[in-house]
């Protein structure tokens, strides 16, 4: 997974956890896509200063998910959930019975709500 969007995730997942100035940081330069340079001309501060803001925060967040492991196992979920979903899909193409077809379509809608 590419740095950028694991960092986004791991941030949606932890954020919280880290102090508000910590999250917005990370929020400016990862979601906003503001420039190290963008970050520390808003805040008044230098571009360096910035920086080691944003890696504190991502060291926490890193250290976060060893300890905790919440956004592997959401993912591990999310995809384990479209494979059913898949599968489910498969089986009500080639199946014809009405009542297979239906008891399917219940199951789909409840992994659905849980995606």
């Amino acid at each position: 997974m590419e740095k950028n969007v694991e960092l986004s995730l791991l941030l949606q997942t932890y954020g919280k956890l880290l102090t508000k100035v910590q999250y917005d940081f990370l929020d400016d330069y990862y979601n906003s896509d503001l420039s190290l340079s963008e970050i520390a001309e808003n805040r008044n501060i230098t571009r360096q200063a910035a920086r080691d803001n944003i890696k504190k925060g991502e060291n926490k967040l890193f250290e976060y998910e060893e300890k905790l492991g919440l956004m592997q196992r959401t993912l591990k979920q999310e995809r384990k959930i479209s494979e059913i979903l898949s599968e489910i899909t498969t089986i009500q193409t080639q199946y014809s019975d009405e009542q297979i077809a239906e008891m399917l379509e219940h199951i789909k809608h409840e992994l659905n709500c849980v995606v």
